[in-house]
């Protein structure tokens, strides 16, 4: 939520003085549009699947994405606006405290109601609202609107993100191994690339977002980094890579794992990646498409930072910094297998693009704890609950996934989850010392 101080950095970022309203609504329509055509191909049934507390429903990413418009913009900005629904501000609060009290993450699972179409009935009223708040707005306050706008519109897509993860899930913990599509393109199978290695003289550079479009406040202020030497990894290990390590015991094996991963991987008795399930002698896995066969070329993906990081160990090397993976990216254009590419699923490595997969497939696990840039204060107010109250106890990872949409991925973006999560894409990048 880039919200931030001084007058240079804030034009050009997310308060969005130099964005026309036509544009902004026409993003706004678009990303709507797009969050409804993702939950399409669910049965009614569908919607109200919480399978762990981790994931959230179907029904209330639509509900609370429409919330947080209705809460940030409607209820500050159209005089006399009447929410849909007096208790939706309870039900569909996330995690904003200043807001009111938020109705429990564990429980969104047990909301029958409201139903799938009222939610849809919901989000046609914030809509409606939504477009005349745009043509109509003062112009005293658009930069404010159109800030929040932007903002909220860059929410929706990271929550499009999650609507594909947390189907996956909801689905994968079923017997019949239900498919979220049937027609989603065949994915190249590909026959593998050579692990290579990017070498990086070290020095100081600047990170962090360069204040030229939207960027989320976590991604600033821009500051110089000291990197020694090291080299980072031409592409993501694969699965066959990673089937080494479980052939030669690495779940067993607590010299290559940090204390709490292993005493996690052993109370959670894990074997092998998420969604990884062995048939026969034959690996398979879970996918948006339902079950397929292992295949070993393409990038690992949904483990730990824990299993990451045991991986690394194994074979030698580390993982990298944020820092050390934003100086390479940031020599890169935006381009891999991100959601556009309608696969929803990590691919092999092209051959001879070097570096490859930085941008899609999988999110690459850093060593480094999300905690915030020298210089950082978040936002007054319920806004600044956006990322600032989460940095601590959690890692970095960067690049995006087959289920990250284009336009809302960049070098200095940072996602971040706890070291045990797995139902997220996530994968490994390697790094080592030079």
């Amino acid at each position: 939520m880039m919200l931030v101080r001084g007058r240079s950095q804030t034009q050009d970022t997310a308060r969005g003085i130099s964005v026309s309203r036509d544009n902004l609504a026409a993003r706004y329509t678009a990303v709507r549009r797009m969050s409804e055509a993702l939950s399409r191909p669910l049965a009614p049934d569908d919607y109200g699947l919480q399978a762990t507390p981790d994931v959230s429903p179907a029904k209330w990413h639509l509900a609370h994405t429409s919330w947080f418009f209705e809460t940030f913009l409607l209820k500050t900005f159209v005089p006399g606006y009447l929410p849909f629904h007096p208790q939706f501000e309870h039900l569909f609060n996330s995690y904003y405290d200043q807001v009111g009290v938020p109705f429990a993450r564990a429980s969104r699972g047990l909301l029958s109601r409201p139903t799938v179409a009222e939610v849809f009935r919901y989000r046609t009223q914030v809509d409606a609202a939504m477009v005349s708040l745009l043509a109509t707005v003062e112009p005293q306050h658009w930069p404010e609107v159109a800030a929040r706008a932007t903002l909220g519109c860059h929410h929706e897509e990271q929550h499009q993100e999650l609507f594909l993860t947390d189907i996956k899930y909801n689905f994968a913990i079923n017997p019949l191994k239900p498919a979220y599509r049937e027609d989603i393109p065949t994915a190249p199978t590909g026959a593998g690339t050579a692990l290579g290695w990017i070498e990086q003289a070290g020095g100081t550079l600047e990170i962090g977002h360069d204040g030229v479009g939207f960027a989320f406040d976590n991604e600033g202020p821009r500051h110089r980094s000291l990197l020694a030497p090291h080299a980072l990894a031409s592409r993501l290990v694969t699965n066959g890579e990673y089937l080494e390590f479980i052939k030669a015991g690495g779940y067993q094996r607590p010299e290559y794992w940090l204390a709490d991963g292993f005493r996690t991987a052993c109370e959670k008795s894990w074997q092998a990646p998420l969604y990884w399930e062995k048939s026969d002698g034959r690996w398979q896995l879970f996918t948006l498409t339902g079950m397929r066969a292992l295949n070993e070329h393409e990038p690992v993906c949904h483990v730990s930072f824990y299993e990451a990081d045991a991986y690394a160990r194994w074979s030698g090397k580390r993982l990298p910094t944020e820092a050390e993976w934003e100086s390479v990216a940031q020599q890169q254009p935006v381009h891999g297998n991100l959601r556009e590419s309608d696969y929803l699923h990590p691919v092999p490595a092209s051959p001879g693009v070097d570096p490859a997969q930085l941008f899609g497939d999988a999110w690459e696990w850093t060593a480094s704890p999300y905690a915030p840039y020298p210089g950082y204060r978040p936002a007054p107010g319920a806004l600044g609950e956006y990322n600032g109250k989460f940095m601590v106890n959690q890692l970095v990872l960067r690049g995006g996934s087959c289920v990250t949409p284009t336009v809302h991925i960049r070098a200095s973006y940072r996602n971040f989850f706890y070291p045990a999560d797995r139902w997220q894409f996530s994968g490994i990048r390697l790094a080592d010392d030079r």
